[in-house]
């Protein structure tokens, strides 16, 4: 497919969105599809030839194949997308979280052909995807950053040494344009410093093309605490509180709950205002979520995601209102529906996501799902493509689905998701299931306030056990 020429853009109304392209797939792709169609919406899937039978490609009202199933010639093809917006009439594109959902040059060129981009503005994009540039806006607005260089560390191996020194082993080397936990390395001493800062800069370069890093002071202890901001393009903006997502293996989120066990009122209103200013000064449009390491009662800020979460749907149990929607009315140009004030928690929600992959060794399990049964009751919410006789493809992301669930309190909240674990039937294949039990059980899980290295030192010692 060919995108459209740059010098006949299509014109359509920025306020105007009758009908929306998702361009991503698996549960994402459907949670969008479902605000769509509750918000009168018509919907175009696109998909690779590995996912026709996606349940949301059967549910749109229009579906493209845009390509094999690489991601690299379909999820990743611009030019496919954009062609795809043409050649269906419509207004806007979502890009749900990962694949183009964070490329600035996707929203640049989908606005500059004429189309609506579901988030963010391009340019705001590309500060923020820069992690630098992104902690130099933080620093301007007051956000508490962690310690480190104040740019990119050059070539100077002295000054890079003296550097390490001032901020204080251990410390930590990162691509600029990381992200996903990959593009980082910790260093724990001067003898290891020079060959891992020449290892990530190759690395940097190699995996996003920019081989920029910076230096940040390692913590040894650390939560990973997140706060969900709302903003309109008419200098409107919110938070919606905190989110806890500590229990990850390699960097990567198992469980997330939300709110954050031991977090004050004082601490999210002095937090959350930060972000709200921070996102002012930016002139931020649409949802967003400053990820924070959090120890000894302090903050430090690490990134700002400028898309949709994964682990939205606790924000949207503990608040009661609709991401997708808000994301959606706000590329509309419509102004916030509620101010700070009207923002109230109720409860507290966990979120389970659901690998397709092997309990013990965490290799991915692709294959034919033979029996498929979902939790139910009060208070449980599952947000999945799959179903009976669904072929779970090698070629993605092993996550297949997510339960969450919602109670008065934590303990209840938790008692309510192990209900819904021993509910869940899905074989033909192996899933995580059993290790989200194992967590669940777990006296220190149940506590709360774990760091973001508890699972992972978990396993070691069972492993040596």
């Amino acid at each position: 497919m060919a995108s459209k020429s740059k010098d006949q853009p299509k014109q359509k109304s920025k306020k105007t969105i009758k009908k929306v392209v998702i361009a991503n797939r698996g549960e994402i792709a459907l949670r969008v599809l479902r605000a769509c169609k509750e918000m009168g919406l018509k919907t175009v899937a696109v998909y690779s030839t590995a996912d026709r039978d996606l349940k949301h490609v059967l549910l749109a009202d229009e579906a493209v194949c845009i390509g094999p199933a690489a991601s690299t010639d379909s999820y990743l093809n611009i030019p496919a997308i954009i062609s795809v917006l043409e050649i269906t009439d419509a207004d806007a594109v979502h890009p749900g979280y990962g694949f183009l959902s964070e490329r600035a040059d996707f929203a640049e060129q989908v606005e500059s052909s004429g189309f609506i981009f579901i988030g963010p503005k391009p340019e705001t994009i590309k500060l923020l995807g820069d992690k630098i540039s992104a902690k130099k806006c933080m620093q301007a607005a007051g956000v508490p950053i962690v310690p480190g260089s104040d740019g990119p560390i050059g070539m100077d191996d002295k000054e890079n040494q003296k550097l390490a020194k001032t901020v204080g082993y251990p410390i930590m080397i990162k691509a600029s344009g990381g992200g996903g936990g990959r593009g980082m390395r910790v260093v724990h001493n001067e003898a290891a410093l020079l060959n891992a800062i020449s290892m990530t800069r190759k690395e940097a370069k190699a995996a996003f093309g920019n081989d920029t890093i910076y230096m940040e002071k390692f913590l040894e202890n650390p939560r990973h605490i997140e706060f969900q901001i709302l903003a309109d393009e008419h200098g409107n903006v919110i938070h919606l509180g905190e989110r806890d997502c500590s229990i990850q293996r390699r960097h990567q989120k198992i469980i997330e709950e939300a709110p954050a066990v031991g977090i004050t009122d004082k601490q999210r209103k002095r937090i959350g205002e930060k972000c709200v200013k921070a996102c002012k000064q930016l002139g931020y449009r649409g949802v967003g979520t400053f990820e924070f390491l959090y120890q000894d009662g302090e903050f430090y800020f690490i990134e700002i995601n400028t898309r949709l979460q994964v682990e939205h749907p606790v924000t949207e149990f503990i608040t009661g209102l609709d991401l997708v929607k808000a994301q959606i009315q706000i590329a509309m140009g419509e102004p916030l529906k509620i101010n700070q004030d009207d923002v109230k928690f109720r409860g507290h929600a966990i979120e389970c996501r659901i690998n397709a992959e092997d309990p013990q060794n965490f290799t991915p399990c692709p294959g034919v799902i033979k029996d498929y049964h979902a939790p139910g009751g009060l208070g449980v919410r599952v947000d999945s493509h799959i179903y009976a006789g669904y072929k779970v493809p090698p070629q993605y992301d092993s996550m297949i689905g997510k339960i969450i669930t919602h109670a008065e309190d934590r303990e209840h909240a938790i008692a309510r998701m192990r209900t819904a674990l021993d509910e869940t039937i899905i074989t033909g294949i192996k899933t995580n299931i059993p290790l989200h039990k194992k967590i669940l059980d777990a006296g220190k899980f149940q506590l709360g306030g774990v760091s973001i290295h508890y699972l992972e030192k978990k396993l070691k010692e069972e492993a040596r056990s």
